[in-house]
């Protein structure tokens, strides 16, 4: 299973078929093509960047069967505090309308290892859910711990008909939080954990998996940026010139503004979300110069090669920069 996928993908267009409720505050949207012709493959891990038709742009997890090519699910949960898309897709009519979606992409796939353990806290599920059938699919050893309150822990039954010996669920407003540290300690060396749920939760297992010294693989995927890190480092920014190699144009970037921020005077088309270096909405390929990698999207191996970026935190070390814009 390849562990990154470096293209930052294309816009098109899809038709959604179906919405469906999965729990209070839980709705699964099914997209197709208008056309009828079958979509892109993915891989478990992989998300959607979704236009919603007020404009707004937010990223999905596909939690279906990787295997179907022809419609893509994704589950959206209701945040009425939010940054206001969950609460789109829960009150606007959406079905027969079409969408425009970049991707899929993939920055939380499946790595190399003879023992998985999978976490997921609430809707964190999503991605996790495809994971789970994944390496059911392909014989792989694996374990998931899904945590989450009682009256919103949408696909356990999809998660039982997968395997119920490998799936545990803890409802936390029961039971309370798991004791993660503790499992994590007792997993074999090597072992690949994957997180995806709240910054407390991750924060818990990337702590518990360094503790153990046994060299576990950890992958997460975030909601929100990681407050350890965000604000992003700015001290000792300085100018940088960004060449658009689609327009010719080049722009001079101050010390005290970001790199998306100035390329959004010249092409105001750019798409962007978190501008918090999390969400991977602005990622645009590298064709030139070296970035200064500050996001939490890309892995060390996928920063090391430059081929993309996150243009809402990250800068160069290099003088110049030539993006594929």
């Amino acid at each position: 299973m390849p562990e990154d996928t470096p293209d930052p993908g294309h816009p098109g267009t899809l038709l959604v078929k179906q919405i469906r409720s999965e729990s209070p505050h839980v709705v699964t949207l099914t997209l197709v093509d208008p056309a009828g012709r079958t979509l892109p493959p993915w891989e478990a891990g992989a998300h959607l960047d979704l236009v919603l038709p007020s404009g707004t742009i937010r990223q999905y997890s596909l939690c279906g069967d990787d295997q179907d090519r022809t419609s893509y699910t994704i589950a959206v949960q209701h945040e009425p505090a939010g940054r206001g898309g969950s609460h789109e897709v829960h009150t606007v009519p959406l079905v027969g309308k079409e969408l425009t979606v970049r991707g899929p992409r993939n920055h939380f796939s499946l790595a190399r290892s003879e023992q998985h353990f999978l976490i997921a806290g609430g809707i964190g599920i999503t991605p996790i859910l495809a994971m789970a059938r994944a390496l059911e699919r392909a014989g792989q050893s694996w374990q998931l711990l899904y945590c989450g309150h009682r009256h919103n822990m949408p696909f356990v039954d999809a998660l039982q008909d997968i395997d119920p010996e490998r799936v545990t669920v803890v409802e936390t407003d029961q039971r309370g939080r798991p004791a993660v540290r503790d499992l994590i300690s007792r997993l074999p060396a090597g072992t690949a954990v994957y997180c995806c749920g709240p910054a407390s939760l991750i924060s818990d297992v990337k702590a518990a998996s360094e503790a153990t010294g046994n060299g576990l693989v950890v992958r997460v995927e975030r909601f929100a940026a990681d407050p350890e890190s965000f604000p992003v480092r700015t001290d000792g920014d300085r100018p940088v010139e960004v060449e658009l190699a689609r327009t010719g144009t080049t722009i001079t970037v101050p010390a005290d503004r970001t790199i998306l921020e100035a390329v959004r005077e010249v092409r105001p088309d750019v798409p962007f979300s978190c501008e918090e270096g999390y969400c991977g909405s602005c990622e645009t390929r590298v064709l030139g110069g070296t970035p200064d990698h500050r996001d939490e999207v890309l892995g060390t191996n996928e920063q090391g090669r430059d081929r993309t970026m996150m243009i809402c935190v990250s800068r160069a070390t290099s003088e110049r920069l030539l993006l594929d814009l």
